[in-house]
């Protein structure tokens, strides 16, 4: 599965990059880049991809990404889910609501080649390696990390490359790092694949609302079923069927936490026909019931 080859630019006056970034369509495809990724979301929910992992992002999620590390953000629609998209067609899509976040990106030789090898920085080392999995933590339990994160946004000078430094510094120290994609995980940069996976994607999240039939699915990649499965398998080690799911499951935690329909409703609302059906998934995804996910969220 290609994902697309990401050319960070280059900034002649600075070693390595720091943006804000609030269009929700900037990089919004399946891609990678050789340079590390260090996003913190200020604004903004959606769904998330690193590697094989699939999780809803919301504001204070702090990644980090890891080089040649294939990702994606896709910022939620403002009106998804509100009306079914019938078979066969194709639907306008909706407006992202406002986002915000803060993007670094940098080389993991910026500094020198030697500079990973001192004895000092055997932490920021070890990070590195660990981060081609993909790290997630919170800004609500590393206040530090996030606070050093905008330090790096406003310093200036060689104060932008200490403050970096303390940041993956405080980065490796935490506790609460959540890996993401599976130690397994093997992208597929061949030529031939360049599309077909932003393809799938795109048709997924078109039509997760509705029943997706494979045939349907597989001919946006010019596979027929049988094929298709094989190939979605074996690029991303779970079936389509899975990946659909767990889309479903992420929107149906957004209309929860919009708290503006009941579980049931919801539950229709995120492409599921059966409630059976949509209560065992959702507890197999995320661990937890949806009163009981909703309860625990409210508290936060």
């Amino acid at each position: 599965m290609k994902p697309q080859l990401l050319k960070v630019p280059k900034i002649p006056a600075h070693s390595f990059s720091v943006r804000e970034d609030r269009d929700p369509f900037i990089n919004n495809r399946w891609h990678y880049h050789a340079e590390v990724e260090l996003i913190f979301f200020h604004q903004g929910t959606g769904t998330q991809f690193v590697g094989d992992h699939i999780k809803r992002f919301q504001p204070g999620d702090i990644i980090l990404v890891g080089s040649n590390l294939p990702h994606y953000w896709r910022f939620d629609d403002v009106a998804a889910g509100t009306a079914p998209v019938p078979a066969g067609s194709h639907p306008t899509p909706a407006s992202p609501g406002p986002v915000h976040s803060t993007v670094i990106h940098f080389s993991e030789n910026f500094w020198g080649p030697s500079f990973l090898d001192l004895p000092e920085t055997k932490a920021i080392r070890s990070l590195l390696e660990k981060a081609r999995r993909g790290i997630l933590v919170s800004a609500k339990e590393e206040e530090k990390i996030a606070a050093l994160i905008e330090k790096v946004r406003g310093a200036e000078g060689v104060g932008r490359i200490i403050s970096l430094i303390e940041c993956l510094s405080a980065f490796a120290s935490s506790d609460n790092w959540q890996m993401l994609s599976s130690i397994g995980f093997q992208p597929d940069f061949s030529e031939s694949e360049n599309d077909r996976i932003n393809a799938i994607y795109d048709y997924t999240f078109r039509h997760f609302t509705q029943q997706i039939y494979l045939d349907e699915v597989a001919a946006v990649v010019g596979l027929v079923p049988n094929s298709f499965c094989r190939y979605f398998k074996s690029r991303t080690g779970k079936t389509y069927t899975q990946f659909v799911t767990e889309i479903r499951i992420g929107h149906a935690c957004k209309l929860l936490l919009d708290n503006r329909i009941s579980i049931k409703q919801l539950c229709f609302e995120s492409g599921f026909n059966n409630f059976t059906c949509f209560h065992k998934n959702f507890r197999l995804i995320t661990g937890k019931t949806p009163q009981l996910y909703l309860k625990e969220h409210r508290i936060a």
